[in-house]
């Protein structure tokens, strides 16, 4: 069955923390914990917790698709903590900038691996399915498409940019973080800056996705009423289970379905379950994602609107997600969680990767 994630941090993990995304993640572990790491609980000094990430994963697991994220660390100051060696860490638009592009010219260097490829357009995307439908499990070039995603958009310098980021591969862009020069995000309330009004009408203009994951609640209300484009939330959970502004309130995820928008749904414990913490730690499962895509499928009515998000290895490691996961080749999990919650075959399927593939065939250019 065909998975497309809809957030993967592969090149933040590449610079930042020298994970290979073309290693197995079983490699990855040995290395970093013969270099000395430590993944007990707090202690962990291990770069983004436990690595569960690896193309040889995501072959073997069905993934087909990825939207492959483009995140620079906003540092506040000077004195703010550092993030590992911290380089792809940034106080000004120009070091913003600077991150953003090494990050986008990575995804540009993988695509020339044996059965790698960007995402652009509708052609783009029909040629990675056909090749993959004819593909086997154990093809270790089997194909895998990556559609370019920035998470917080300060590497754009300009709102006048956005028209040659798009002619670059760039395809969709979230605001935020937490706040931005252009709106306000994660823990970090406040509206659209005047330019985060003009960048969404470049986006809007060229053609450009926009997610919605974390922003702030006005600037995300604002961003719906401002922008005629199409619109995602590439990794969002429900906020009735997890109370934070971090995710979704019903009236968001009703907001979106109206723009026949697809959430994306993280498989991170402290995502599922607002009780869960790092200092609060108890088993939790695969249902526990299920009763996150149940609710919004109760909410809208349908199983056409919500799908995976992963954000793997996005700063959580494998002791902080559900039990039956250890790698992410254990995304295809999910669907015997959904087949046991009573979902139908057809909708599994959307849930698992069609609802982004109908998604994209609407929001990307043709050719």
């Amino acid at each position: 069955m065909l998975i497309i994630d809809a957030h993967e941090d592969i090149a933040y993990n590449a610079l930042e923390w020298g994970r290979d995304i073309r290693d197995s993640v079983y490699v990855v572990r040995t290395r970093e914990e013969q270099a000395g790491c430590c993944y007990s609980g707090d202690d962990s000094v291990g770069p983004g917790g436990i690595a569960m990430s690896g193309l040889p994963e995501l072959r073997r697991g069905g993934v087909g698709i990825i939207f492959g994220v483009i995140f620079a660390y906003p540092q506040r100051a000077a004195s703010s903590p550092a993030t590992c060696a911290n380089t792809q860490a940034y106080h000004t638009a120009e070091e913003a900038h600077r991150i953003g592009q090494e990050q986008l010219a990575y995804y540009q260097q993988l695509a020339q691996e044996p059965g790698i490829s960007l995402i652009c357009n509708v052609k783009d995307l029909r040629r990675v399915l056909a090749d993959w439908e004819i593909s086997s499990p154990d093809d270790s070039a089997r194909p895998l498409g990556i559609v370019p995603l920035m998470e917080g958009a300060d590497p754009i310098r300009t709102p006048a940019e956005v028209e040659q980021w798009f002619a670059d591969g760039l395809r969709i862009v979230g605001l935020a973080w937490q706040g931005t020069r252009y709106s306000g995000g994660t823990r970090m309330p406040g509206p659209l800056t005047t330019d985060g009004k003009a960048l969404l009408r470049e986006m809007e203009r060229v053609g450009m996705i926009l997610d919605t994951s974390h922003l702030a609640e006005e600037s995300f209300w604002q961003a719906l009423d401002q922008f005629r484009g199409s619109v995602i939330a590439s990794h969002s959970n429900c906020r009735v289970f997890t109370p934070t502004d971090r995710h979704l309130s019903d009236d968001m995820i009703r907001a979106l379905a109206a723009r026949d928008s697809v959430i994306g749904i993280v498989p991170v414990n402290f995502f599922l379950d607002g009780n869960w913490s790092r200092t609060n730690r108890f088993p939790l499962r695969l249902d526990q994602m299920v009763k996150h895509i149940d609710h919004v499928c109760q909410l809208v009515g349908d199983a056409h609107h919500v799908a995976i998000g992963s954000d793997i290895d996005g700063g959580f490691g494998r002791d902080e997600t559900p039990e039956e996961m250890d790698t992410v080749m254990d995304l295809a999990k999910l669907a015997d969680a959904l087949r046991s919650a009573g979902y139908k075959e057809e909708d599994i399927a959307g849930i698992m990767g069609r609802n982004w593939q109908r998604f994209l065939e609407r929001a990307l250019p043709q050719s």
